[in-house]
C-alpha cells in the first residue's frame, strides 16, 4: 500500500494552475483591470515553470492566449484546458495533491473535497466538479482521484510537508459546526495523511468572505519557520486579534518540540472599495521554483514585506505581483492559484 504524503509549497513543482477571469464571472466589471494582474501573475510563474489556464471556451482562450503572448509571456510554458467553471479561486476549487516515492518512482492522488462555495455564500456547482471534469480530460496522467465527502478548502489548510497541518477553528467550525475539535482534528488527519493538526484560534481580516482561511493570516516557511500577517497600528480594528494570534504562533512547537521561527509580515494601509475595507493580506504569497510570488498592493509596506520574506525564503527570489485588483474580490494572489507537485504533469 503507498504512503502519501501533503507535501509542502516550497517543494518542487511541476506546474501552476490558473483560471481565467471572463465576462461571466463576478470580475466582470473591473475585467480589464483584473486581466492585467493575471497577465503578470502568469508572466512570473511562467518564467520558472508551466501554467495550466483553464478557460470556458475556446473564445476566452483565444483572447487569453493574445494578452499573454503580446505581454512576452513564455508561450511555450502556456497551457490551455476548457472547462465549465464559476469563478477563478482555484485554491479552494483545484486538487489538493498527495506525493508518494517508492522504487517505482513517484505517484499522485488528487484529493476532491467539496467545494460549497465557502459554507453556501454562492453559487459552486461547477466548481465543485472543476477538479473531476479535470481529472477526466486527462490532465492530470495516470494521476488517482479520490472523492472527499468533506467541505474543506486549499486555503483553508496548510502544509510543512513533514506530517505538520496548521489550519484556523473559526473555518472548520463554520465549515461543520456539529463536529468536535476531535472529530475535526481526525477527519483531517486521516484525508490529508498529516500526523498533527496545529489549531489558530484568532486572526481575521475585514472583507475577507472565507471565515479566517489560514492562507491570509499565517504560512509555513522551510526550516520549521511560519510568516505571519501582524498589524502593529494599535488604532486599527484587527491589531487586538493579529495580536492574539501572534502570541499562538509563538506558543506552537515543531514537532520535536521546539519553538517556530516566526516572521512577522507588516501591516499595509487599509484599502477601500467606497465603504468597503479590502482584505490586504502580505501572507496571500504563492511560492514557485525559486521565487515567491509576493502580493504588492502600491503601499510602503511593500518594500518592508519583500525583506521579511528575503530572511524567511533565502534561497527564493522574492517577486512582487500587483494585487489591488485582485482584492477587490477579496482574495490575493494565492487565493486564485494552486500549485501541482513535480510529476504530476
Amino acid at each position: 500500500m503507498k504512503s502519501y504524503r501533503f507535501p509542502a509549497e516550497w517543494e518542487r513543482q511541476s506546474a501552476v494552475v490558473v483560471a481565467w477571469p471572463h465576462s461571466g464571472t463576478d470580475w466582470a466589471p473591473r475585467l480589464a483591470e483584473v486581466e492585467r494582474s493575471y497577465v503578470k501573475l502568469v508572466d512570473a510563474i511562467a518564467r520558472r515553470q508551466p501554467v495550466l489556464v483553464c478557460v470556458p471556451d475556446a473564445a476566452v482562450r483565444q483572447h487569453a492566449a493574445a494578452l499573454l503572448i503580446n505581454a512576452a509571456v513564455d508561450e511555450s510554458r502556456l497551457h490551455f484546458v476548457e472547462v465549465a467553471y464559476d469563478d477563478t479561486w482555484l485554491r479552494d476549487s483545484g486538487p489538493v495533491t498527495l506525493a508518494c516515492e517508492d522504487e517505482r518512482g513517484r505517484h499522485h492522488r488528487l484529493l476532491d473535497f467539496r467545494f460549497t462555495g465557502w459554507g453556501g455564500k454562492f453559487e459552486a456547482g461547477r466548481d465543485d466538479r472543476l477538479v473531476q471534469s479535470l481529472h477526466a480530460a486527462g490532465v492530470f496522467g495516470d494521476a488517482s482521484l479520490e472523492s472527499v465527502e468533506f467541505a474543506l478548502e486549499g486555503g483553508a489548510i496548510e502544509s510543512d510537508g513533514r506530517g505538520t497541518l496548521l489550519t484556523t477553528w473559526r473555518c472548520l467550525h463554520e465549515r461543520h459546526p456539529e463536529a468536535t475539535r476531535e472529530a475535526l482534528t481526525e477527519r483531517l488527519k486521516q484525508a490529508l495523511r498529516v500526523e498533527r493538526v496545529l489549531w489558530l484560534e484568532h486572526g481575521y481580516l475585514e472583507g475577507d468572505d472565507t471565515d479566517a482561511h489560514v492562507d491570509t493570516l499565517a504560512r509555513f516557511a522551510p526550516d520549521d519557520a511560519i510568516v505571519y500577517q501582524a498589524c502593529d497600528d494599535a488604532g486599527d480594528s484587527h491589531h487586538a486579534e493579529l495580536a492574539a494570534m501572534a502570541a499562538e504562533l509563538a506558543g506552537l512547537r515543531t514537532a520535536d518540540d521546539r519553538p517556530y521561527r516566526l516572521f512577522a509580515l507588516p501591516w499595509a494601509q487599509p484599502i477601500r472599495d467606497g465603504e468597503r475595507r479590502l482584505a490586504a493580506s502580505y501572507a496571500n504569497f504563492l511560492i514557485v521554483n525559486g521565487a515567491v510570488l509576493m502580493p504588492a498592493y502600491d503601499d510602503p509596506a511593500d518594500a518592508a514585506a519583500r525583506a521579511v520574506l528575503e530572511k524567511a525564503f533565502p534561497d527564493h527570489e522574492i517577486v512582487p505581483v500587483p494585487c489591488r485588483p485582485l482584492i477587490w474580490q477579496n482574495g490575493s494572489l494565492h487565493c486564485v492559484t494552486m500549485q501541482l507537485p513535480a510529476g504530476l504533469i
